[in-house]
């Protein structure tokens, strides 16, 4: 064997598997990149890179262009905010006819400390919790029949978020983000805001999974109000602009010469992301920049961590950012085992204004007919007391997966409606129950997206957002 021979052997024996398919048959393992290649732009040093987040057409037309979730971390009890039982009152401190299992042990009807009214034309029956949110009330359309998997929060978390309570999912946001890129290629296409971060293993509920990491949800700690804190390394201390775009230019050639041996959209991913980080600092600086709002526009949302991270939402939304989802504080904050009165008045007030803010905001606007807002926990809470080990109670409720209550407003949203319903005392769904994944279906379709069709191919079968079950809720749309 000549020396040639076995020089090729032995590159031969190098290959990865992806690179010999690539390098065989003439060439043909490298046409599907063709595709991927098919949307690209020219960088100022004449490279091509991808642009994963582009305008991409829906499958029909669409509702609303875009999605503000407020996502109420911990389960808000739909007996004491949108789900009024005047029965939990008849059998107060007495035993419910039918009792479910939940994650604790409860005990006697509970009924709600708080006063219900009726809203609007519509008389849409809303707590005293919301008082000034209710002043919508003919925009809103109540699911009173939600239910999930389990009582505990982080598989239902992960199902509200992401679809899935067991596997880890792409959520929402990257599956929207995917179905339709984003109208601003200088802001992240997806962002999850927290006043005060979130645990490592939250961040799960606004991952990209198997879809290519550029449609990841960008994460903002909104207790910051310095830019340099609230996007970390959004301004670099040593280089100017000129000289970063020069780098990244060099370092685009050197991946995309890489890239094209090779089919991975990580790659591409880690592209994107370092174009996208570039265009940030010199338009994120501004939509983050709250001094540029009027006086009575921040008094509107309130001077709070809150009402600030709620007003950044609206000027995101206005600037074409696809998806936002607004957590409410760190941990569960809804979660409240003891003291219900006193816990969900203090975490109502604290989101009741900014919303009912936001709402105004987007109708003056003009961005609220093509605009889906989203209000809802991960699941209910029990309308009986739940007991401690002792026996005793903390006047609080346990969570509660098999009913509860979540509503929607906005382009193409029929307001003032009430849909489903739970039995006479707000445990369990019994008139139309509504799954997560109807719910998914439901905002996809407003967005335009045929939920059965936006799939992503991932080891060996076609994965989306609503696994193989979910139906569009129509009698909610206008």
């Amino acid at each position: 064997m000549n020396q040639e021979s076995v020089g090729r052997r032995e590159t031969l024996s190098n290959l990865t598997r992806r690179e010999m398919l690539t390098r065989s048959g003439m060439g043909l393992g490298t046409l599907g990149l063709a595709g991927l290649l098919a949307d690209i732009e020219t960088s100022s040093a004449n490279a091509l890179t991808l642009r994963p987040l582009a305008l991409r057409p829906s499958h029909f037309p669409a509702r609303v262009k875009r999605v503000v979730h407020f996502f109420l971390n911990g389960g808000p009890s739909q007996v004491d905010t949108f789900d009024p039982k005047p029965m939990l009152t008849k059998y107060a401190g007495q035993t419910i006819p039918e009792t479910l299992r939940t994650e604790r042990k409860t005990g006697a009807a509970f009924p709600s400390p708080f006063s219900f009214q009726r809203y609007g034309q519509s008389g849409l029956e809303i707590s005293e919790l919301f008082s000034k949110m209710a002043q919508h009330a003919d925009d809103l359309a109540v699911i009173r029949s939600m239910y999930a998997s389990v009582p505990n929060h982080e598989p239902s978390l992960m199902l509200m978020n992401c679809g899935d309570n067991v596997q880890p999912r792409p959520s929402v946001g990257s599956w929207v983000l995917y179905g339709l890129g984003t109208e601003n290629e200088n802001l992240p296409g997806y962002v999850a805001m927290c006043p005060d971060g979130l645990p490592v293993k939250d961040a799960e509920n606004w991952q990209a999974a198997f879809l290519p990491g550029v449609y990841q949800g960008t994460h903002l700690d909104t207790k910051h109000t310095e830019l340099n804190k609230l996007i970390e390394n959004i301004q670099h201390p040593h280089v100017t602009t000129d000289a970063q775009r020069r780098q990244l230019d060099l370092l685009l050639r050197f991946n995309s010469e890489h890239r094209d041996t090779r089919l991975d959209t990580r790659l591409d991913a880690r592209i994107a992301t370092f174009e996208l980080a570039f265009r940030m600092q010199l338009e994120a600086a501004e939509a983050f920049d709250l001094s540029r709002e009027t006086a009575a526009s921040q008094a509107m949302y309130g001077e709070t961590v809150h009402g600030r991270q709620t007003l950044i939402a609206r000027r995101l939304l206005e600037r074409g950012v696809r998806y936002v989802q607004l957590w409410h504080g760190a941990g569960q904050p809804w979660d409240h085992h003891n003291k219900i009165e006193e816990s969900h008045r203090r975490t109502a007030g604290e989101i009741d204004q900014p919303i009912a803010a936001l709402l105004t905001d987007l109708k003056q606007r003009g961005l609220f007919d093509d605009t889906l807002v989203i209000w809802g926990g991960e699941f209910g809470r029990t309308p009986t007391v739940e007991l401690h080990g002792n026996g005793q109670s903390g006047l609080g409720r346990d969570h509660n997966h098999y009913g509860f209550s979540v509503w929607l407003a906005g382009g193409g949203i029929r307001g003032g409606t009430t849909y489903g319903a739970t039995d006479d005392f707000g445990f369990k769904a019994v008139e139309k129950p509504t799954s997560i994944h109807d719910l998914h279906a439901t905002i996809l379709h407003l967005l335009g997206l045929n939920h059965e069709k936006l799939t992503y191919r991932y080891a060996g079968r076609d994965f989306r957002l609503t696994d193989v079950h979910g139906k569009v809720l129509r009698e909610i749309l206008a």
